[in-house]
């Protein structure tokens, strides 16, 4: 195929739109749909080797799969040794595992399948996976092993002109599958082929159903085309149901950029767009990770603009020197396809990334001192967790902590959760144990109801729980203490590590669609009904809220130990009173309307200037707002009054 430069001026509208978006989502909120982009060129590409090889009776599927393998493994198993020698010196453990993973996962191209199912609410931001962007080249590839094959065996049934009218129908009932599945699907849809092969599906139409235009045409196709797929990057955002049928708006605009087949035109086939179209598959790889170094460490945001340039020059060598690597091939039997030398480096660091995946512990000791490794050991949770948190209709799994009769019933969201072994210790100590009603992300409200995906989908759960609790209490536990532990103020107005105003995920009669002071008025009431709701058959007791410190703890204790800097983290007492008014309200009318009692973790973890995230170097929290099983400890002498 003779070389396109307006194909290689697309990929530099993709990557330059992919990587504003990852710097700075401000810039371009719509710039994710770049992947988009690289998915129709794929399309085409691989559309045009495979129907001139069937045409002329010489494709080999085997060839083309080392092809390809040439063309990609290379530069992102050299990616992957990298970060597997930075963090060696860089991450913690539990990092350094799922860097293991990822980059097993990434090398043989099942990323996708590993970052979908790693959805949870415990999973880690996506600003600390640092191969998360390989999902789009494992999405490729899959398409690249099913396409051919699908295609080889249509032919010794179908007529070439048949087999181009299924593809251009595949594509349409493709495009509808997408459409479906994002609203039904969305994670699933995101991150899996079967969402997204219509888009590499009508590249393959591109090539096969090529238009025939004027001049003056082709300049109005490729001007429609740039509004199209420009429009998209800055109309669109992370907000909206994606892939979805917004997907179609820079799919058309790259399937019309295509076949307007403009290759002098200034937009794409500039000295400068010919270049980062070239680096782009290098760029795509190296920037990624540059992100998560400005994010986890943390470095000021001006570094955005070195880190844009980096990429760029690491994109520029990671072409000149790794992926210009011809590697000869042998294709005189069968055995020689698994001789490519690819192949061979794809095994070796998957296996490595498997190594660490499976046994990163063993090396802790040897790349750790004494002092990281006292940090690290604060992030271990409850390992009863996700037995104990397991509610399924609002029924939960009966779950005693301590030993002997139950002496209180504790109930709330993960902040709850956290601190489950402490207070069973400290019922243990008193002769008795504790039952959990404990569910992450799940506000102590009655008949509360939480949005689960864009199409408005509502999750009773939580509500069905609350609801549960106050009938078991008072059945089958009259009498007993009742305590209750949320992260309140993320319900009444959002998560402080990032700006939040997006409509509030939690609701009980109304749905709003923002977090205003009509919504904090309603669900401060039903907190309070529910607390009343609990107090008519069993004394309760309201935690204050945890302070929430900003930072990771652990980790920005790990790290700031290997570049020598203050390992201390603390917010001010002002920053504290001022997060959580709201609930301090709440928890005080309540008390005053249903006779609930306070008790304040704030002596133990602040004095009268700040709240600290660490006591002697020894973490308080196993993130940002949890408290560690140190922290926990630290503070279970608030509960003895409950238990006497």
């Amino acid at each position: 195929m003779k070389f396109r430069k307006d194909i290689n001026g697309l990929r530099a509208i993709a990557v330059i739109a992919v990587v504003l978006f990852h710097f700075n989502a401000s810039w371009m909120p719509g710039g994710f749909a770049g992947v988009d982009v690289f998915f129709v060129i794929s399309g085409f590409l691989m559309t045009g080797i495979i129907f001139r090889g069937i045409e002329q009776e010489n494709f080999s599927i085997l060839k083309f799969y080392v092809a390809r393998a040439n063309r990609i493994i290379p530069a992102l198993a050299l990616l992957c040794l990298v970060l597997i020698v930075f963090g060696w010196f860089y991450l913690t453990p539990l990092e350094y595992k799922a860097l293991g993973k990822h980059a097993a996962s990434s090398v043989s191209f099942l990323s996708n399948f590993a970052y979908w199912r790693e959805a949870g609410y415990f999973d880690a931001a996506s600003h600390e996976k640092w191969l998360l962007h390989t999902w789009s080249l494992s999405v490729e590839w899959q398409f690249y092993i099913v396409y051919p094959l699908l295609l080889v065996g249509m032919r010794k049934f179908l007529s070439i002109k048949t087999m181009k009218i299924m593809l251009l129908v595949g594509t349409v009932l493709g495009f509808i599958f997408c459409v479906v599945s994002t609203y039904k699907w969305p994670n699933a849809s995101y991150f899996l082929l079967s969402a997204r092969a219509w888009e590499m599906m009508i590249g393959g139409v591109a090539y096969l159903y090529p238009f025939t235009l004027q001049e003056n045409r082709k300049k109005l196709v490729e001007w429609t085309a740039i509004a199209l797929i420009v429009g998209s990057y800055f109309l669109i955002s992370a907000e909206d149901p994606w892939p979805g049928y917004l997907a179609l708006f820079p799919v058309l605009g790259s399937f019309l950029i295509i076949q307007a087949q403009r290759n002098d035109s200034i937009i794409t086939s500039n000295i400068v767009f010919q270049k980062i179209g070239a680096w782009s598959y290098s760029i795509y790889l190296w920037h990624w990770p540059l992100v998560v170094i400005i994010y986890i460490f943390p470095l000021p945001k001006y570094y955005i603009y070195p880190g844009m340039a980096l990429s760029i020059l690491l994109g520029f060598l990671s072409y000149k020197y790794v992926e210009k690597i011809r590697f000869r091939n042998d294709f005189s039997s069968l055995f020689s396809y698994f001789r490519s030398k690819p192949i061979y480096i794809a095994g070796i660091v998957g296996l490595l990334g498997s190594m660490l995946f499976v046994s990163s512990q063993a090396f802790t000791s040897y790349r750790l001192s004494a002092d990281q490794i006292l940090i690290i050991e604060q992030k271990l949770r409850d390992p009863r967790e996700p037995v104990c948190g397991k509610v399924e209709n609002g029924v939960s799994p009966k779950c005693l902590y301590g030993d002997g009769p139950v002496k209180a019933i504790v109930i709330g969201d993960s902040h709850a959760n956290a601190q489950m072994v402490a207070i069973g210790e400290s019922a243990k100590l008193h002769h008795g144990s504790i039952l959990s009603f404990g569910l992450d992300n799940c506000v102590t409200i009655k008949g509360m109801k939480q949005i689960v995906n864009n199409r408005g989908n509502v999750d009773l759960n939580c509500g069905q729980l609350v609801s549960n609790a106050i009938d078991i209490s008072a059945s089958k536990y009259p009498n007993i203490p009742v305590i209750i532990i949320n992260r309140t103020s993320s319900t009444l107005l959002g998560f402080n590590e990032v700006d939040d105003d997006r409509q509030p995920p939690t609701f009980v009669d109304k749905v709003f669609k923002k977090r205003s002071n009509e919504y904090v008025n309603n669900i401060t009431n039903h907190m309070i009904n529910t607390v009343c709701d609990f107090s008519q058959n069993n004394p309760v007791y309201l935690v204050r809220p945890t302070p929430e410190v900003k930072r990771h703890v652990p980790n920005t204790m790990f790290r700031s130990l290997i570049f020598g800097k203050d390992t201390h983290i603390k917010i001010t007492r002002d920053e504290y009173n001022q997060r959580h008014t709201a609930a301090f309200k709440m928890q005080d009318d309540a008390a005053a309307r249903c006779g609930a009692k306070i008790l304040d973790p704030t002596p133990i973890l602040c004095d009268d200037g700040y709240c600290y995230g660490d006591v002697d170097g020894v973490p308080l929290y196993f993130d940002d707002d949890h408290l560690s099983s140190y922290g926990s400890e630290l503070i279970s002498p608030i509960y003895d009054e409950v238990f006497r």
